[in-house]
């Protein structure tokens, strides 16, 4: 499905390739009936700011929202395992899934990154694939509740991953996922000071940026193309 796609090319690095891409995703968008008025106004104006604003201040205002706040991640183990030992095994279960439906990511990508998810599944049945949107619903509600406490466009595109989920979130699991949230600023602060502890070759975050920005030519691509796989579905 490719609303999946566009959605998922929307929560990448913004580049002037997604720029480009932006009025066709825009439209798909807004002919997917299935999103609320709501979802879809805010994912105009997410299309819109893309085409309209500075390249730089587009970027600026990603990094400050996705690449300085862990309760912002788009990595999904990061709000289930953190930094924990278990997270690399959740990776390894999570890569074995995708290849058993017949997709294969490469080495540098890793499976848990949200764009990656979604474009697993826009090439599986929909029923199943609103099914695991399902599994994550309590994350996606928790980050979509974040955005909107900062005045983002960019909740619209959560919304709009919970409108399309097959079932709605413990609403128990997603306020103990916001109990423990700090302040943006905070959050922020945190993130600086461990990269100023942390040895120049292995500063946290760097692998997951690395990948954020190798994989976002081809998830703009997508958006308005076919499957980079090949695959016929499942």
């Amino acid at each position: 499905m490719m609303i999946y796609r566009a959605l998922g090319a929307l929560l990448q690095y913004p580049t002037a390739e997604l720029v480009g891409a932006a009025p066709g995703i825009a439209a798909l968008v807004q002919e997917e009936r299935r999103l609320s008025g709501k979802a879809r106004a805010a994912i105009g104006r997410v299309t819109t700011d893309l085409n309209q604003n500075d390249l730089l201040s587009s970027q600026e205002r990603y990094v400050g929202l996705f690449d300085r706040s862990r309760s912002l991640s788009l990595h999904l183990f990061e709000h289930i395992h953190g930094e924990s030992r278990d997270r690399g095994q959740a990776m390894v279960n999570l890569a074995a899934h995708y290849k058993s439906h017949g997709y294969n990511i490469s080495a540098n990508e890793l499976p848990d990154f949200l764009p990656l998810f979604l474009e697993f599944l826009s090439l599986i049945e929909p029923r199943s694939a609103a099914n695991h949107l399902s599994d994550i619903a309590h994350i996606l509600s928790a980050i979509r509740i974040r955005l909107e406490r900062r005045e983002s466009n960019y909740a619209g595109i959560i919304l709009a991953l919970e409108e399309l989920a097959a079932g709605k979130p413990d609403r128990t699991v997603v306020d103990g996922l916001l109990k423990q949230d700090k302040s943006p600023e905070e959050e922020a602060a945190d993130i600086d000071l461990e990269w100023e502890e942390a040895p120049a070759f292995g500063a946290p975050g760097t692998g997951d940026c690395a990948v954020a920005r190798d994989t976002l030519n081809r998830m703009a691509e997508l958006a308005v193309s076919q499957p980079r796989h090949g695959q016929n579905g499942v």
